[in-house]
């Protein structure tokens, strides 16, 4: 049975797949993704970027040479695409609190790159790229609940400065697309990026329960 390993430390993609019914291996990339981003054109359009991101981050675990046989590596990248600029991980409480400013009350386009290799014998035999677009609609929340949000650390490490999947969550009011995409990993086109692979999801799956 082909292994889906992950190129991602993200515990909220993991807990995407593990629902689904997948355990993915975890192999962190280490890829610098503001140096990756950097060195694209500057017109590079908003998905070339997270696509970009993806396959970096899925060409650097492919290459370590310590992956099972028989496996698939998925990389994924999510930025925030708010009045033409994509915005990443604010990482600081300051750019949070911009970051926030700009979106409350408004909507923004959520972009998520993802990166299919599928790999037989430490060789890249197949490959797969695209991007999700989901849009969010966020609250305009109350300057003390975002204060106390913000002061969580939450928003610091994740694209946009926001979940859906956290506490963030509840500064969310709706959405226009794939929720599994905003979370950092779309079951519906990582789906659809395994068949051009030539795996199916039932594949993937673990043993029943019971």
């Amino acid at each position: 049975m082909p292994v889906l390993v992950l190129a991602s430390a993200s515990p909220a993609r993991r807990a995407v797949l593990r629902a689904a019914g997948i355990e993915p291996v975890v192999r962190i990339s280490d890829v610098d993704e503001d140096a990756v981003a950097a060195a694209l054109p500057p017109d590079s359009a908003p998905r070339t970027v997270v696509e970009e991101l993806a396959k970096a981050k899925a060409r650097a675990v492919a290459a370590t040479g310590e992956l099972p046989a028989d496996c698939v590596v998925v990389g994924c990248d999510s930025m925030l695409l708010v009045d033409g600029e994509l915005q990443g991980k604010p990482y600081t409480p300051e750019v949070a609190r911009e970051r926030w400013k700009a979106v409350a009350g408004r909507s923004a386009d959520l972009l998520t790159g993802h990166c299919v290799l599928r790999l037989t014998d430490g060789a890249v035999t197949a490959s797969a790229v695209d991007t999700s677009t989901t849009t969010v609609y966020f609250a305009d929340p109350d300057p003390a609940d975002l204060e106390a949000y913000i002061a969580t650390g939450e928003p610091l490490q994740v694209a946009g400065a926001f979940t859906l999947d956290g506490r963030g969550g509840w500064f969310v009011e709706r959405l226009e697309g794939d929720p599994s995409s905003v979370i950092g990993i779309g079951l519906p086109l990582l789906r659809r990026l395994l068949h051009d692979v030539g795996l199916s999801i039932a594949q993937l799956w673990g043993d029943p329960p019971g």
